[in-house]
């Protein structure tokens, strides 16, 4: 079996509000009080009344915050 070109992007997992909150733990408000900060990775729009994050924002985001 071939494998695909390096260059082919892979799909990426769009997160919903929810998801988000409960992966990060911080409720609607807080997330998006960080995201004013510049300190929370902003959402993407997908439909006029829609928005998610791409799941490897929020995956670095987490591992950032993580304390050693």
């Amino acid at each position: 079996m071939e494998k695909p070109p390096s260059n082919t992007m892979h799909s990426e997992r769009i997160l919903r509000r929810h998801e988000v909150e409960v992966r990060t733990g911080l409720p609607r408000s807080s997330l998006y009080r960080l995201i004013a900060a510049g300190e929370f990775p902003r959402q993407r729009r997908l439909s006029p009344s829609t928005v998610g994050w791409l799941e490897s924002e929020i995956s670095t985001w987490i591992s950032g915050r993580a304390v050693l």
